[in-house]
Parts: structure tokens; C-alpha cells; sequence
């Protein structure tokens, strides 16, 4: 069955968390950060395409892509933002779509994908998209216990991204998550119910 179901939301808004909960119900998980990471590891399929476009400074010496220089530099300049995304966003889609086309036993497949609207590449195919959902607050006190940034530069990614109500306006779903884990847990148990009864009308 392949019911394709997108999952998005802001920096630090749990998306991770929510996806290891519908995990935990047998859904199948494409994470497109996980497969971004690969792409831009040693050998992977950017870096050839990164080194030309960005130059060698930006590899490291284990042939990597040197993150913290590129999100430095994506953050300060944003027509360097949009060459690096214009090399790995087709080379994500493909590689989504390619998993997504798999045959499985699971209700349904969830992609995790944190620009999913911004990036304008996924809407289209997704029969469902959800979105989570937490005060900005709550976002920047996780991003900063989460990833060592401080609040500006918490805030300089979030200016990069839609805002919470925008979010909300165009996925069909969210899930609320300012509470504790055991109100997530219910409220993801809640909506793969939903999912799965959907998925099952479709096939």
C-alpha cells in the first residue's frame, strides 16, 4: 500500500518525535533530512556538484560537506542558499519518490520533510500532509537544549521558514505538540487511527 502522507513543521516543533511514535505503529518513515545527510557525506551524490558550485573550502577533509560553513554561509547569503538547494532538493525527490514507489505492508508511508511547503516539490503527490504544532517559544527553548544554537541564530532559521499559521492554513492535519509525551502519544494514536482508515478506503 502506498498512501503517502507528508509530515512537516517548524525547527524544533518535535517532527522527529512524531515520526518515532507512528514508527512505533508500523508506519513506514522516509526522513528526507536523513537522506539529505547521506547526499553530502563522503561520496555521496552532491558533493561533486557542491565542490563546483561552492568550491573546495566548502569539503572537509574527509571529503564531506563542511556543515557548519555552509549553514553559515546559506544563512548570511541567500542566492548561495538557493544554489545549494537547487542541488539537493531534485536529488531528495528523486530519492523519496524512488522509496515511496516500494511496495509495503505498512498502513501507509510517512515523509518526514521539514521545507515540505517552503520547497514547493511535495504538496502535490502527498494524498495527506500534517503539521506540528507548538508555540514559537517552546520551538526556540528545544532548538537551543537540542542543538547548542543560541536564540538568534534559532530565530534566523525560523525567518527561513513559514510561520506556524501558514503552516496550519495548508496541511490538512496537525498535531498539537506543547504538552507532555503521553498527550503526543494520544494524539498521534488518534490521527494514525484517521490515517489508517483512509489509506485502507484508497487502496
Amino acid at each position: 500500500m502506498n498512501y503517502l502522507v507528508g509530515l512537516t513543521g517548524g525547527i524544533g516543533s518535535g517532527k522527529s518525535t512524531v515520526a518515532d511514535m507512528f514508527a512505533e505503529r508500523g508506519v513506514r518513515i522516509i526522513d528526507a533530512d536523513a537522506i539529505s545527510h547521506s547526499f553530502t557525506q563522503a561520496g555521496g551524490a552532491a558533493i561533486a556538484a557542491i565542490r563546483d558550485s561552492f568550491g573546495t573550502e566548502f569539503i572537509d577533509q574527509h571529503g564531506a560537506l563542511d556543515r557548519p560553513k555552509m549553514r553559515e554561509t546559506v544563512f548570511a547569503d541567500a542566492a548561495a542558499k538557493q544554489r545549494l538547494e537547487s542541488i539537493l532538493h531534485p536529488l531528495i525527490l528523486a530519492r523519496i519518490k524512488s522509496l515511496a514507489a516500494c511496495a509495503t505492508d505498512a498502513p501507509y508511508t510517512l515523509i518526514v520533510i521539514p521545507l515540505l511547503f517552503e520547497s514547493g516539490r511535495y504538496a502535490d503527490w502527498l494524498q495527506r500532509v500534517i503539521t506540528v504544532d507548538c508555540p514559537e517559544e517552546i520551538q526556540i527553548a528545544r532548538s537551543i537544549r537540542r542543538s547548542h544554537l543560541d536564540e538568534s541564530a534559532v530565530r534566523a532559521i525560523m525567518t527561513q521558514q513559514l510561520d506556524n499559521a501558514q503552516r496550519l492554513r495548508l496541511a490538512h492535519e496537525a498535531i498539537r505538540n506543547d504538552g507532555s509525551l503521553i498527550d503526543l502519544q494520544d494524539r498521534v494514536a488518534a490521527l494514525h487511527g484517521r490515517l489508517s482508515a483512509l489509506a485502507a478506503e484508497s487502496d
